[in-house]
């Protein structure tokens, strides 16, 4: 097995670039991104941060720069990351048409999951997600939460050091919203490990992240702790305040309601 290149950050880009002909999607990002934390990148449609998600769980090849996930560089080493890391899309990927427990065993059986270690890690996962009383129901029966907790624990059976989750909480009510954020929580404390999230939400990040970035038009405008942030727009700002001194825009616009839209389509076609 390859050995690490930089085990300084769970996450490291440099002067990370793509370009798709004229248009410059993600402009020389600088990210350090350190262990055991969860790290938001927030901005509107357009900013780049979907683009940055692809690159780092190589979905996508960059036009310049690097990248190194759980150290390893995404270019050079990309099996060695996939290794590493758990990749929860924002549109719904779980099956309908199977239960719980057998989207689990799908998934275990692609991690190389075998045996009574399958069978110990689905029994965690069911709970950590707490769909055991519904683990044999099929997902299309399930609320847009209780989906979002399964490919959540879908994607962490295998115990990846890093977990990318891209607008985690899209289209789900608030209720929901906040089961899936506690969720997350207990996961980084219970496990160590670094999470990566996408949003529009400026509550979530907040609420969830100890280190942020907002970007704007493919370029980094800013980055620390939602604390810090709020406090240089002054002592009453709010992370939204900080969003639009950075970019002038708010987060509502550039594309929500259409991300909301497609997430609800696609939940529909689950079931």
């Amino acid at each position: 097995m390859s050995e690490p290149a930089n085990q300084h950050h769970a996450i490291e880009t440099k002067a990370l670039t793509k370009q798709f002909g004229a248009f410059c999607a993600l402009d020389h990002l600088d990210l350090q991104i350190p262990h055991q934390c969860i790290f938001g990148l927030l901005g509107p449609n357009g900013a780049g941060k979907s683009t940055a998600i692809k690159i780092l769980t190589t979905l996508l090849e960059a036009t310049s720069g690097s990248a190194s996930v759980a150290g390893f560089d995404v270019a050079s080493q990309p099996v060695e990351v996939r290794r590493r890391i758990g990749y929860v899309p924002q549109m719904l990927s779980a099956d309908g048409a199977l239960t719980a427990t057998e989207n689990l065993v799908l998934s275990a059986s692609l991690y190389g999951l075998r045996g009574a270690e399958r069978k110990l890690r689905i029994h965690e996962a069911l709970a950590f997600a707490g769909l055991e009383p519904t683990a044999d129901h099929l997902v299309k029966t399930y609320s847009g939460g209780m989906i979002r907790r399964l490919e959540i624990a879908q994607a962490t059976l295998h115990r990846p050091q890093v977990l990318f989750l891209d607008e985690p909480t899209i289209g789900l009510d608030p209720v929901a919203r906040r089961t899936v954020w506690e969720r997350l929580l207990e996961l980084k404390a219970a496990t160590g490990m670094t999470i990566l999230i996408t949003t529009h939400d400026m509550e979530e990040a907040d609420y969830l992240c100890d280190q942020l970035a907002i970007l704007h038009q493919g370029r980094l405008a800013v980055a620390g702790s939602p604390t810090d942030l709020k406090r240089q727009q002054g002592p009453e700002a709010s992370l939204s305040d900080v969003f639009v001194a950075y970019s002038g825009v708010v987060m509502e616009q550039g594309g929500h309601y259409r991300d909301v839209r497609e997430a609800r389509n696609t939940a529909q076609r689950l079931g």
